[in-house]
């Protein structure tokens, strides 16, 4: 702005075969004015630019995008296991010495079918239920009594985590199963062993397995 008022007369001026000292100090002065200006637009063009610049950051990370982060991070510090999908002889093999055959009165072939007619032989099985519950691992093991998930009211018969029931390795899981049969009902308190596998001919499924 002080350059704009000044420059008009000191183009004429100047172009003047007249020179004068209260002329050159003229000049002198509007030009120390006009580079103070060009320096004072030039901080707040600056100051302008970090604004923007912190506005930016805050709107590509928000609060919700630091706690997405922070649980990422809490994850990968958790145990993980891996799903495994047993064959029905690898199973059965595991299951015997773990010490199951015979276990309570249930055969082998017992506990092999009800493996599969819960969960598939899939270890990382889980089921959620209506009222907030789940049956986990290759037992369908259930949340309501035996073990702890993300509503910790329940008993946790089993004093362990619903997530121990996923692990590939069912040690856990196989102790676990061990103290359900010892309730009066036995594996009766499995469904889908009374459906599928009490009162039936089981030798099926553990037929050609090597022991």
């Amino acid at each position: 702005m002080v350059s704009a008022l000044w420059g008009a007369p000191l183009n004429r001026v100047c172009s003047s075969p007249v020179s004068s000292p209260s002329v050159r100090l003229v000049s002198r002065l509007s030009s120390q004015s006009s580079a103070l200006s060009q320096s004072g637009g030039g901080a707040t063009s600056a100051a302008s630019t970090e604004a923007r610049s912190r506005a930016l950051r805050r709107r590509w990370c928000p609060a919700g995008t630091m706690l997405l982060v922070l649980v990422s991070l809490l994850s990968c510090l958790l145990p993980s296991s891996e799903a495994k999908v047993y064959s029905r002889c690898e199973l059965a093999r595991v299951l015997q010495d773990f010490g199951l055959d015979g276990y309570r009165g249930y055969s082998l072939a017992d506990w092999v079918c009800l493996a599969y007619f819960a969960s598939g032989f899939n270890t990382a099985a889980v089921d959620h239920e209506a009222d907030g519950s789940t049956n986990n691992g290759i037992f369908q093991i259930s949340s309501r009594r035996w073990c702890r998930n993300l509503t910790p009211n329940g008993p946790n018969m089993c004093r362990l985590y619903c997530s121990d029931l996923l692990n590939p390795n069912l040690k856990d899981t196989v102790i676990c199963a061990m103290k359900i049969t010892q309730e009066p009902q036995g594996l009766g308190s499995w469904e889908a062993w009374r459906h599928h596998c009490q009162g039936k001919d089981l030798t099926d499924w553990v037929d050609g397995c090597d022991f």
